[in-house]
């Protein structure tokens, strides 16, 4: 393949709804463009962008698919998104490095939650856009009401490029509406396009539509509005250069009328997208910021200046290692080149370069400024590292993956596993960071989390496959809290033993009292006239709080109470620290009984995304899992429902989300606050800790 610099590159990212098409689209346009030289089906498992085995088995795409094509001498660097929202993180990884995201509809659903989702990521990075409006061919095609959709809730600028003769079955022919054209396809593998003249009752039609984008080009600029107000309409030069402005200042988002699996619409698209999508140099480059300050540098994309690169995937290959996927954002990148990777200062050398095509690679020697490729085997490189030259430490901004929606508690099915758990999760971490692991102590779990049931399953089938352990999925354990509600004015325990030699002995006086919430602990020494030794006193305060994190009456932390020490006794002999800490201890246990214990419980803030018509039923389970509703804000035909539930009655909710508004509903989650537990679920929490405790013993 011949070398392509930054004038000459495509970086697109294929987006959308679950089932839209994005991989069956990739597979023909690859053919199309001779890249292959057969047709895989995503139901015979042998398509190019879905190719391990997970995908195979499930049918969806799973994590991102680098693939290449050349086109009228440009190269179009193509990244098949997964669609399914548990695999989000990747949509962002893909995002990051693209110069236009393509947003694939299907014709007869328009505009669906994962779309929407997706959409706003298209926002966040303030990327240009496109709109495929596929399965035209469907027999209940809507492909106008589609594009209007589109407009309203995707983008105001969504304006027809190639629409539809006839829609459903008889999708053969498209409009372009630039080339004032009609395009016939032949079969699907024929690769035959004919081009005839519009006919004479798609005329008008066309003529509005071709109107409608010349009016939207205009507004790009001044100079273009006064030409068309002069003349009426513009020139063919500055109707070319005018589109590729609009769509670099979002101003303009073309819509396409393609059949994926018919191969219809296709070269139209790769014509426009080899023309008009900007190319790296002309997104004019990325700031930075230098490693070691927080000043600003442009990085430009010049294959002549400074070498840097950006790791935005990590695959891990059973027989090939660590696969780095990364965009060259300046410079050449070239085989045994030295590299610093700025988040950890480690020298890389660069390896085994390769372009991909889903797991096909092909050798290359170097890669250019604005390109995407691979390097195998980097020692200690992860996903959102920048590798840069010694002469511009750059750190290009990292991917922000979403905050986890769902998470499960492993508990390996046989000992002894727990190393190959752990090294295993790591793998599976860094290919997808928005999949994430950690222990907590204060539970005693290890957690994973991640975006939906099916990834973290997907992460226990994987272990199993790759790492050879078994590990059961279960609900992770609470992090309740314990805490009082009443004052406590004198406690007191004396810690007293006596068994030959040295004794043992402190004698502690306690007043306790509850905090505002969220305040933690406050430890008072009110000791006057050397009741208790002030050498004994930091063994006090220990005691307090080692108690305090083991909980009392529920295995539980303690929060939010102050303990004045007031008075005591101690012995010459028998008193020290060891002693005080144990009183302490006691004389805390004793307090808090007395204080009126209660538990809380975490309460996190989850904002339901659902179509209008999933309401009621979406409020009513939020209802019986304790849940209290803020209120609802309308976001076109979606309502975002505001509430706080209780952590403790949301395992496994996506799930339960997906099934109540077939999979159209999403959510995110924040923790909130603390909140006291109902006395009859408090009950049944310390009874079950008292259960394990006499069974522990």
């Amino acid at each position: 393949m011949k070398e392509y610099g930054p004038d000459s590159i495509r970086n697109i990212a294929f987006i959308g709804h679950s089932g839209s098409g994005k991989t069956t689209l990739s597979e023909l346009l690859l053919y199309t463009a001779h890249e292959i030289n057969r047709i895989g089906t995503i139901a015979e498992g042998n398509t190019v962008s879905d190719y391990t085995p997970n995908e195979i088995e499930k049918q969806i795409s799973i994590s991102i698919s680098l693939l290449h094509l050349e086109w009228n001498n440009t190269k179009i660097n193509i990244l098949d998104t997964p669609g399914y929202s548990d695999f989000i993180g990747d949509v962002k990884s893909a995002l990051r490095v693209s110069d236009v995201s393509v947003m694939v509809l299907k014709s007869a659903e328009g505009v669906e939650v994962g779309s929407e989702i997706t959409g706003q990521f298209i926002n966040e990075y303030e990327l240009p856009s496109a709109i495929i409006i596929n399965k035209v061919d469907n027999e209940h095609s809507t492909f106008v009401e589609t594009e209007q959709q589109a407009k309203e809730r995707l983008s105001n600028g969504a304006i027809i490029v190639t629409f539809p003769v006839a829609e459903g079955v008889n999708f053969k022919t498209v409009i372009d509406v630039l080339k004032m054209k009609a395009f016939t396809y032949g079969d699907a593998g024929s690769r035959k396009v004919n081009e005839n003249d519009i006919p004479a009752e798609s005329k008008a039609k066309a003529e509005t539509y071709r109107t409608e984008l010349i009016e939207k080009v205009a507004e790009t600029t001044e100079e273009l509005m006064n030409k068309y107000f002069e003349e009426g309409t513009l020139s063919a030069a500055d109707l070319n250069e005018g589109i590729k402005q609009a769509l670099i200042k979002r101003n303009l988002t073309p819509v396409f009328a393609i059949s994926a699996s018919k191969g219809v619409g296709l070269n139209n698209f790769l014509d426009f997208a080899s023309q008009y999508f900007p190319s790296p140099k002309d997104m004019g480059g990325e700031e930075t910021s230098y490693a070691n300050s927080d000043k600003k540098v442009m990085v430009k994309p010049d294959p002549s200046g400074e070498p840097v690169l950006f790791v935005f995937k990590t695959i891990s290959e059973q027989h090939v290692g660590e696969l780095s996927l990364f965009k060259v954002f300046s410079g050449t990148v070239r085989t045994g080149l030295d590299i610093v990777n700025e988040a950890n200062s480690k020298s890389e050398r660069l390896s085994q370069l390769s372009i991909l095509n889903g797991h096909n690679r092909k050798e290359v020697m170097q890669i250019l400024a604005g390109d995407l490729g691979s390097v195998v085997k980097l020692k200690d490189t992860h996903t959102n590292n920048t590798l840069a030259s010694k002469n511009l430490p750059v750190i290009i901004k990292p991917i922000e993956f979403p905050e986890s929606v769902i998470r499960s508690a492993i508990i390996p099915k046989a000992k002894g596993d727990e190393d190959k758990i752990a090294s295993g999760l790591h793998t599976l971490h860094e290919e997808d960071p928005s999949f994430s692991v950690k222990f907590d102590p204060e539970i005693s779990q290890t957690i994973i989390s991640g975006q939906g049931e099916l990834q973290l399953s997907l992460a226990v089938k994987r272990l199993k496959e790759r790492y050879g352990v078994d590990v059961d999925l279960a609900e992770p354990r609470v992090p309740f809290r314990e805490t009082i509600k009443a004052k406590v004015d004198e406690v007191e325990y004396k810690h007293k033993k006596q068994s030959g030699g040295r004794g043992q002995y402190g004698h502690v006086y306690f007043k306790m009292e509850p905090l505002p919430r969220g305040k933690g602990f406050e430890f008072v020494d009110a000791i006057v006239g050397g009741s208790v030794p002030g050498r004994f006193i930091p063994a006090v305060e220990k005691g307090i709080i080692e108690i305090m994190e083991k909980g009392v009456i529920s295995g539980n932390k303690v929060v939010d109470v102050r303990v004045t020490l007031f008075d005591g006794s101690y012995h010459n002999v028998d008193s020290d620290e060891m002693s005080f800490k144990l009183a302490a201890m006691q004389c805390f246990k004793k307090g808090f009984q007395a204080a009126k214990p209660c538990l809380l419980e975490p309460i996190y803030e989850v904002e339901i995304t659902v179509p209008e018509e999933y309401m009621g039923d979406v409020m009513g389970d939020v209802s019986s899992r304790r849940g209290k509703i803020l209120g609802m804000d309308s976001d076109g035909r979606f309502q975002k429902i505001k509430s706080y539930v209780p952590l403790a009655e949301q395992y496994k909710y996506s799930s339960t989300l997906r099934s109540l508004t077939q999979g159209r509903g999403t959510h995110k989650r924040k923790f909130a606050y603390y909140e006291e537990v109902p006395k009859e679920v408090e009950q049944k929490i310390i009874d079950e800790y008292n259960k394990s405790r006499e069974e522990g013993h």
